[in-house]
């Protein structure tokens, strides 16, 4: 077997690479048309956008080279957009596929759930017989996109007999996987899919390298959508990552965003607080099940991104050890080296991208992004901010926007300011401090140390226009103590947009993640000095949502 692998140029493929090398095969990157002829298998993974997917197979000569290697019969997997191409067009370009499967490629509908889709879901045999053959009905996958192949027999018969596996998001159902002679994609990522998407990717590479690759019945079968999709809310570990004294990278955490243990004199500052090494917590967490990973670079070094060789390093070393998404902030944004050299935010994400990141997480710059988009009337931007070209060019899925706010109280009897329709009242029943009182959320910038006339719904929609796929929403008030998520500021950023939206801040104990999934409608929630004290295991986390019939990954 001569595997190759296909890189158009952007997203995240070292993922797959090291799935592959985990599993002990060797493959060779196609690096030129000619490359094709020599290949016995093919897989083309990626994130990213259609049009610029399409747009880099043409400029490198590769787009017709790729049909005919199909053509020809030879063993092909195409993951997300590897298996999207497949088909003739998408609503997300002007450009056409390859055409060999005979319908579009179609947006979600967002009337009914948050898009982009993102996260662990099943992936539904559609035809019986063909069970555990390279699926796992009884798995779950990773998911992130917002453009599907919906399962339509009736619109798209030809195309429906391509359906190997379909998913349920919201009441709509799309080919999860397709599969006919010699190909095979799926839609979800199956080396971000744990355990059971290397056992997928091995089971492929087995029976193509054979050539006893199964077709299942071109019988079509009309699916109905269940009452609830089974897509799980997602735990996800988060590691601060600074430089101590010494110079070494740690994971270390604060409370209100203070990483420094007490000092003994009033006159020394204190050693930053040392919680663990990046690599190994994040191999920890990924053992102990987490559905996702999030590395966030608050070192100095951050300012020149890309000669930050030590956080570089830690993401590839990461991503050599876990398959679960990975998220990096720090850092994300238009920059100028030392030496002059101006680096954009683009080509910053594009080094992490290319490391093993999945997504990258931008804060300060998404403020100051909102902050200009207001002053031009909310019209949209002019495409050159760090959201909108990373969106663009990598598809909205990869673009996480942090938002760091704090309550703002004012006389909830005088205030006529422009937040006033967002104010929060204290409840009587509620925390002392907080009765009688009223507040809006006012975003920060700089790790929280400087706040900025721009309230957090504000951001969010704001952020949301300009293209970004994900909101983490942190809550300095509640940072580090323990009391819980901040339901109102939560349920305040999911009213006010159509994108998921992860928790953050203040979680102390296992029940907190059940208050936060059953009295919000948000999609993940994330923790770190907990995790990392081990006060909270994620174990105890998982199992406390299921006692709550809130469904989660094993």
């Amino acid at each position: 077997m001569r595997l190759y692998l296909l890189d158009y140029g952007a997203g995240n493929v070292q993922s797959l690479a090291n799935s592959i090398k985990k599993l002990g095969y060797d493959f060779t990157w196609v690096s030129s048309p000619e490359d094709f002829e020599k290949a016995t298998n093919l897989i083309f993974p990626g994130v990213g956008a259609y049009e610029t997917a399409v747009g880099h197979l043409r400029s490198r000569g590769l787009f017709e080279p790729l049909r005919t290697y199909i053509q020809s019969g030879k063993p092909y997997f195409g993951i997300c957009i590897g298996m999207q191409v497949l088909f003739q067009s998408s609503a997300e370009a002007t450009t056409d596929g390859l055409g060999i499967i005979p319908s579009p490629i179609e947006q979600f509908d967002d009337g009914d759930k948050s898009v982009p889709h993102m996260g662990w879901n099943s992936a539904d045999i559609v035809d019986p017989s063909q069970a555990e053959d390279i699926t796992n009905p009884s798995a779950y996958y990773y998911f992130v996109h917002s453009y599907c192949a919906k399962y339509n027999p009736e619109k798209y018969p030809e195309a429906s007999q391509w359906a190997y596996a379909t998913t349920q998001y919201g009441q709509e159902l799309f080919m999860s996987s397709v599969r006919k002679g010699n190909v095979f994609g799926t839609q979800f990522h199956p080396e971000k899919s744990g355990a059971a998407g290397l056992a997928l990717i091995d089971s492929w590479l087995k029976s193509s390298g054979t050539g006893q690759v199964s077709t299942p019945s071109t019988s079509l079968r009309k699916l109905q959508p269940k009452p609830k999709h089974l897509l799980t809310k997602r735990i996800i570990a988060c590691m601060d990552v600074r430089a101590n004294d010494q110079g070494d990278l740690v994971v270390t955490k604060g409370d209100q965003y203070d990483v420094r243990e007490k000092s003994v004199t009033a006159d020394a500052a204190g050693a930053v607080r040392n919680l663990g090494k990046p690599v190994v917590l994040a191999e920890k967490y990924f053992d102990a099940g987490a559905d996702e990973l999030c590395l966030l670079n608050i070192t100095s070094f951050r300012h020149s991104p890309l000669r930050d060789q030590p956080m570089l390093a830690v993401v590839r070393a990461a991503a050599e050890r876990v398959f679960v998404p990975l998220t990096i902030g720090g850092g994300i944004k238009d920059s100028v080296d030392p030496d002059g050299t101006p680096r954009p935010a683009l080509e910053v994400a594009g080094a992490y991208f290319r490391a093993g990141a999945d997504k990258v997480s931008i804060g300060s710059e998404a403020v100051y992004a909102v902050e200009r988009l207001r002053q031009s009337g909310w019209k949209r931007g002019d495409g050159t901010g760090a959201i909108e070209t990373i969106a663009h060019t990598y598809g909205r899925q990869a673009v996480v926007v942090s938002i760091d706010p704090k309550r703002c109280f004012v006389d909830p009897e005088t205030y006529q300011g422009p937040y006033r329709d967002e104010l929060v009242f204290g409840k009587d029943d509620g925390p002392e401090t907080t009765r009688g009182k009223a507040w809006w959320y006012q975003c920060t910038v700089s790790g929280g140390r400087e706040a900025r006339e721009v309230s957090a719904v504000e951001l969010a929609k704001g952020v949301e226009l300009l293209g970004a796929g994900e909101i983490l929403v942190n809550c300095i008030d509640r940072d580090g103590t323990g009391l819980g998520f901040d339901l109102d500021l939560i349920r305040s950023i999911k009213k006010a947009v159509r994108i998921p939206v992860v928790a953050s801040s203040g979680a102390g104990k296992a029940d907190h993640f059940v208050d936060v999934f059953s009295q919000t409608e948000v999609e993940a929630a994330l923790a770190a000095g907990i995790f990392h004290r081990e006060e909270v295991k994620i174990s105890d986390v998982k199992q406390a949502l299921k006692d709550a019939a809130i469904n989660v990954r094993d």
